[in-house]
């Protein structure tokens, strides 16, 4: 299973910097900084991150812009690279925000973008927190936290996610400045949204642990978020499983263990339910709560034939809620989740990376893999 990795390259950011333009924004200042005497640093940047990648390369595609936006950097790297965007001469953020938009369609699993302040915001535009993205610092201005801390570090996270290490996601705010008032001497700082970004996980000590106590903690924490989210307009498809369980016992709900129940507006709506009348009581704003299901990270196959290729089809991927600890993920050693639902389309469908709930607003990013 290869990693689809999106790449957005800036190629004016930051060059106002080295000229003392303070910032890149506006249609003239990039020609500006170049008549000043400025050279584009961003490419040598994306470079600095993709190095770290290196080891990797026939484990993960590029998807990216042509020429500067990306396409030269990867290929010159000898990354297998799938251009989709043919970008202009002199680029515009609305390129950037056509390229995410793409890249979107794609369904890449991760959005790595070199530049400044004004990337996220364009980025954030399109994608809002719908995608995990992650910022090489290439720009004058990084007041967002959705950029590693240097290229290395973003190339890092990126392996990380490749090699198969949990690796948490968290909501981090984009952030940007007014370069006009700045240039005045005025900072004047705004929030324009959030982004879903990887950070590199540090484990609480309580569940790395993975004693009884850490995992019931763990157990409490998931519950009480998977709860808290859950829309009283929505039906909720809970699956079999431990962990599934426990969010039914803190709704102080009935469950059927080895099964799969129904629930809307937090009550019982049927238990124990067979494929045919599953496919019957949902519809495509039906969500799907699931986790792990035996001892090697199926969550479709095993314990669970309830769940047939047409009720997950008609739910279809966005809707399902995979919950897991860190401890059973961690037991897996780095092993993929597996999806064998009986329909290979599906499952090839189904693989990629996904969002798995792991305690109380954290996730982590975990691969998911097929039968073959």
């Amino acid at each position: 299973m290869q990693f689809k990795l999106g790449l957005i390259v800036n190629p004016v950011a930051g060059l106002g910097g080295s000229v003392a333009l303070k910032g890149s924004d506006g249609a003239d200042t990039a020609e500006q900084a170049l008549a000043l005497g400025a050279t584009p640093k961003s490419n040598e940047r994306t470079k600095l991150a993709l190095s770290q990648l290196l080891p990797y390369q026939s484990d993960l595609v590029i998807y990216t812009a042509s020429g500067e936006m990306g396409e030269h950097t990867a290929k010159a790297m000898g990354f297998t690279t799938n251009v989709i965007y043919q970008a202009p001469d002199k680029t515009t953020p609305e390129d950037t925000e056509q390229v995410a938009q793409l890249l979107l369609e794609q369904k890449v699993d991760l959005i790595l973008f070199a530049g400044g302040d004004g990337t996220a915001r364009n980025i954030c535009n399109t994608v809002d927190d719908t995608l995990p993205v992650l910022g090489i610092p290439a720009g004058c201005k990084i007041h967002s936290g959705v950029y590693a801390i240097t290229p290395k570090a973003a190339g890092r996270v990126v392996e990380m996610l490749i090699t198969g290490e949990l690796v948490s996601v968290s909501e981090a705010d984009v952030m940007d400045i007014d370069e006009v008032a700045f240039r005045e001497g005025t900072v004047r700082a705004k929030r324009y949204g959030e982004m879903q970004v990887p950070t590199e996980l540090r484990y609480v000590q309580s569940v790395k642990n993975g004693g009884k106590e850490s995992d019931e903690l763990a157990l409490a924490d998931i519950a009480a978020y998977v709860i808290s989210e859950m829309d009283e307009d929505e039906t909720y498809i809970m699956g079999s499983g431990s962990t599934v369980a426990a969010i039914m016992e803190e709704m102080g709900l009935a469950n059927t263990l080895l099964g799969v129940d129904l629930v809307r507006d937090q009550q019982l709506v049927a238990q124990d339910l067979t494929a045919a009348q599953l496919l019957e009581l949902s519809d495509n704003s039906t969500k799907l709560v699931i986790t792990l299901i035996g001892g090697q990270g199926h969550i479709f196959g095993r314990g669970n034939q309830q769940l047939s290729p047409e009720l997950i089809r008609k739910i279809g991927k966005d809707n399902i809620i995979v919950v897991a600890t860190k401890s059973k993920l961690k037991a897996l050693n780095g092993r993929p989740l597996i999806a064998d639902t009986g329909d290979e389309s599906l499952d090839a469908e189904l693989s990629g990376f996904i969002k798995v709930i792991t305690g109380f607003n954290d996730h982590v990013m975990y691969a998911v893999g097929h039968s073959e």
